[in-house]
C-alpha cells in the first residue's frame, strides 16, 4: 500500500468512526475469564433498549463472536460500490474474521501488519452508517490487536477490563489497566465475571475462583467498578447455541447483574437514558 493509498484509507476509518457516538473497547490480559461472553451481552442489552449498535470482533486468530450471535457460516458481502456489509442481528451490526474465512477450521497464519490491515478495513471499509455504540471485542492481552484498534479510532471513549476473582487474573487485570492509562484511554472500570455460583439444588453460593478481587483491584487502581456476574453454565450454553442469554433468562441473577452493568457504563459516558 503506498502513503496514499494509506492515507486515504485512514481517512476513510476516520470518517466511519466520525458517525459513531460511543466507541467501547473490552479486554483482558488472559484468556478464559469470559469477556467475549460479557461484550456480547452488553451489545445485546443495548439492542434490545432500541441503541444502534455495532460489535467488532477484533480477534484475528479466535474469531468467535459471528457463532455466539448465532451467525457462525455467514459471510461478509460487499455493495455496490465496494463496502463491505456487516451482519445483522438484534439491531447490532457485527463484523468478524470468522465471517471471511473459508471455512471455521481455517488458521489465520499472520503477522502484525496483516492483523492491522484487516483491523484498518473493518474499521474503514465496513458500512457501520451511525451507530450510538461500537463495541470491540479485543483478544487477550495487550498486543497488535488492541494497540491497532485504539490507535487507528484515535479517540475510543472507553475501555472494560474483565476479570475473575483470583489472584493471578487479578494480577493480568493491574496490566490491563495500565495499558489502556498508558493509550490514553479513559478506564470506564472493571468487571468480575464468574463472581459465585448458586447451587440449582440447595440454593447456596459457592465461591467458585473466590470474590470480590475485582472490586478490590478497582479500588486499588483508582478506577470505577462496573459490577459482579455470577457464573451461570447457561451463559455458556446459549453462546453455543446463538442465542441472546439476557433475552432468554431475563430474570436471572446473572442477567440482572449484566442490565446493571450496562446501565453503569451508561452513568460513566453520561448517556442520557432512552
Amino acid at each position: 500500500m503506498t502513503k496514499e493509498e494509506l492515507e486515504a484509507m485512514n481517512k476513510k476509518v476516520g470518517e466511519k468512526m466520525g458517525r459513531v457516538g460511543k466507541k467501547i473497547i473490552v479486554l483482558s490480559n488472559k484468556g478464559g475469564v469470559g469477556k467475549t461472553a460479557l461484550t456480547v451481552s452488553l451489545a445485546g442489552i443495548f439492542g434490545i433498549k432500541g441503541r444502534k449498535t455495532g460489535l467488532l470482533d477484533a480477534d484475528i486468530h479466535g474469531p468467535s463472536i459471528a457463532k455466539a450471535m448465532g451467525l457462525g457460516g455467514k459471510k461478509l458481502t460487499a455493495s455496490s460500490d465496494g463496502g463491505i456489509v456487516p451482519l445483522e442481528k438484534n439491531n447490532i451490526k457485527i463484523v468478524s474474521m470468522a465471517s471471511v474465512l473459508e471455512s471455521e477450521d481455517s488458521p489465520v497464519i499472520w503477522r502484525g501488519p496483516l492483523k492491522t490491515g484487516v483491523l484498518r478495513q473493518f474499521l474503514g471499509e465496513v458500512l457501520w452508517g451511525d451507530l450510538d455504540f461500537l463495541f470491540v471485542d479485543s483478544p487477550p492481552g495487550t498486543g497488535d490487536e488492541p494497540m491497532s484498534v485504539i490507535q487507528l479510532i484515535g479517540n475510543v471513549d472507553c475501555g472494560i477490563v474483565v476479570t475473575t476473582p483470583q489472584d493471578m487474573a487479578l494480577l493480568d487485570t493491574r496490566k490491563c489497566v495500565n495499558f489502556l492509562k498508558s493509550m490514553n484511554v479513559p478506564v470506564c472500570g472493571i468487571v468480575e465475571n464468574m463472581s459465585g455460583f448458586k447451587c440449582p439444588h440447595c440454593g447456596r453460593e459457592i465461591t467458585l475462583f473466590k470474590k470480590g478481587g475485582g472490586e478490590k483491584s478497582a479500588k486499588e487502581m483508582g478506577v470505577p467498578f462496573l459490577g459482579m456476574v455470577p457464573f451461570d453454565p447457561r451463559i455458556v450454553e446459549n453462546m453455543d447455541r446463538g442465542l441472546e442469554f439476557v433475552l432468554e433468562f431475563p430474570n436471572s441473577d446473572a442477567a440482572k447483574a449484566l442490565i446493571s452493568i450496562a446501565e453503569n457504563i451508561e452513568k460513566t459516558l453520561k448517556i442520557p437514558e432512552k
